[in-house]
């Protein structure tokens, strides 16, 4: 089967499994999320589970899903231990009676609903030391729960397990394991789609490919290993997935941290599926700004990072936890200020000017690198926070560039956006000033929100001309920090264009006939006017007469 038809009979799978939700009265409910992405995931690990024992004993290699659990099922317990001491760390350990098939087979039981359950929960149990997320408190979050509660009716709680488990049954991810994140980055999207309306408080849980590909081919032109990745707002994970990629996941190790307990979810999800199951414990539930959880060695400060990514929320209310956050123990990472409240909307407080100058103070101090989407006018605000973020970035000479992205690029929000780009070592090094915003073309998403897509080859070109450092007309000028420090500290690409006038070569007589047309031009102009004037006068007579 081509890959093409698994990715479809996937979605379809999907599909099938929200449609359930629906039948059984969940559709949109808050707790279909976790429904379906409990049960992608459990399926998921079913399926990575045969493929790793197909690796891990030889004489499975020409065996077919079925034979090899039939295999399995018919292993001693202690050849059955050996073989998962075959099995990498990336892998949910199951125990026979945690196999798909197993329930599928006794999906007539009664309480097939609590057997389905139970089997949840032992795996998760099961593999909670690895497959777990944290809470601030250091508390794990386990893999999965008891799905059958969100069924109100008792008797209809067996039936929503049953057509569950029929679905899960009929579908294969076999053949997609070895395709890692091309094939379920995809998907990922694809499943959380409808989730993707309320958002996190602390993020959006899907940022566009487009932004996260751009930042992951900047961020690293070239190879790296055994490097950090960090996100303090990192929804579902796109950004840190698509850096993780490009420099290798074996190549790294990611923490991130949100406040949002369903972002997490998807966050732990998207891990899992693209093989950094190793960085899960590094995935913290908690309160960035106030509680950032990751520490460095001696656990006397905050923790610092090779890489970090971020698309913050721009504009929130924590005005709660905002004169906490402008004491003196904060004053060090918040070194450009916090903002005031406003007065009629504390939802207007600018909030992705703390997570920016949280990622600058994580930065580690010599090879340290950055990208943020920020709003557009934070890059030419006169004073305030961000004049003072800019200033710093100048002055500590870390500023690598900026790009300057269409309108619409997010379909959710119609706030221009900008990629902001920190380097630590680009000290003595040009900067980049790119203005994107007139690529894409407008899609209707939907049929509702307008959304800008760029395509591949304008994607490609974006990626190209940063990379490169070559100026184009209109599209990217190359700059110094002198030159910022003399527009203002301006990091709008739009400020540093060359004006153009066009020249055009005339003779005397063309000149003297150029000339006298722009004189008949306004001589009939002003004629126009004198007669127009005249009018309304005469109007005016008429109305103070009547």
């Amino acid at each position: 089967m081509q890959i093409s038809d698994i990715a479809l009979q996937t979605k379809n799978m999907i599909d099938d499994l929200k449609a359930i939700c629906t039948n059984f009265g969940l559709g949109n409910a808050s707790s279909e999320y976790k429904i379906i992405t409990e049960v992608f995931l459990y399926k998921f690990l079913n399926d990575k589970f045969i493929y790793e024992a197909r690796q891990a004993v030889p004489r499975f290699s020409r065996m077919t899903s079925a034979e090899i659990e039939a295999s399995m099922t018919a292993m001693s317990e202690d050849d059955y231990e050996l073989m998962l001491m075959d099995f990498g760390g990336a892998t949910a350990k199951l125990k026979k009676e945690h196999y798909i098939s197993y329930l599928f087979n006794r999906k007539n039981h009664p309480d097939f609903h609590r057997l389905f359950d139970d089997t949840l929960i032992d795996i998760a149990n099961f593999n909670i030391d690895i497959f777990s997320v944290q809470t601030g408190s250091q508390s794990k979050i386990r893999l999965f729960d008891a799905l059958s509660q969100y069924v109100i009716e008792q008797e209809k709680k067996a039936n929503f397990c049953r057509a569950i488990i029929d679905k899960l049954a009929n579908c294969s991810f076999d053949q997609v394991f070895a395709q890692k994140y091309d094939f379920f980055a995809t998907i990922f999207e694809y499943l959380i789609k409808d989730y993707n309306k309320d958002f996190g408080k602390y993020a959006e849980y899907y940022t566009p490919h487009a932004i996260a590909s751009i930042i992951a081919k900047i961020l690293v032109p070239n190879k790296v290993q055994n490097v950090s990745v960090y996100d303090p707002a990192a929804g579902s994970g796109t950004l840190v997935l698509a850096l993780a990629h490009e420099i290798g996941e074996s190549n790294c190790t990611i923490f991130t941290q949100d406040i949002s307990q369903k972002s997490n979810e998807f966050l732990r999800l998207n891990l899992i599926l693209n093989n950094l199951v190793h960085s899960l414990p590094n995935v913290v539930h908690d309160d960035t700004l106030l509680n950032p959880r990751h520490l460095n060695d001696k656990k006397d400060g905050l923790a610092t990072f090779d890489y970090i990514v971020s698309n913050p929320p721009f504009n929130m209310d924590f005005s709660e936890s905002r004169d906490t956050l402008a004491g003196e123990k904060h004053q060090k990472r918040f070194f450009a200020g916090v903002p005031n409240i406003p007065n009629k909307d504390k939802s207007g407080m600018a909030i992705y000017l703390m997570f920016l100058q949280h990622i600058i103070y994580s930065l580690d101090e010599k090879k340290g690198k950055a990208a943020i989407v920020v709003p557009t006018g934070f890059l030419t605000a006169g004073s305030g926070i961000q004049k003072k973020i800019r200033e710093h970035l100048v002055k500590e000479r870390m500023l690598r560039g900026v790009i300057s992205m269409p309108s619409n690029i997010f379909a959710t929000t119609g706030t221009n956006v900008s990629i902001l780009f920190i380097d630590r070592e680009n000290k003595e090094g040009k900067v980049v000033l790119m203005d994107a915003s007139k690529m894409g073309t407008k899609v209707k998403e939907d049929g509702k929100n307008q959304k800008t897509v760029l395509s591949p080859e304008e994607i490609s070109s974006i990626i190209d001309t940063f990379n490169s450092a070559q100026p184009v007309d209109d599209f990217c000028v190359v700059v110094d920090y002198k030159d910022i420090e003399e527009k203002k500290l301006s990091f709008s690409a739009g400020q540093y264009f060359d004006v153009k006038i066009e020249y055009v070569e005339l003779t005397q007589e063309e000149f003297a006939e150029k000339i006298a047309g722009f004189t008949r031009r306004l001589e009939s102009l002003f004629a126009e006017g004198r007669e127009l004037e005249a009018e309304i006068k005469k109007q005016l007579g008429r109305l103070n007469y009547e």
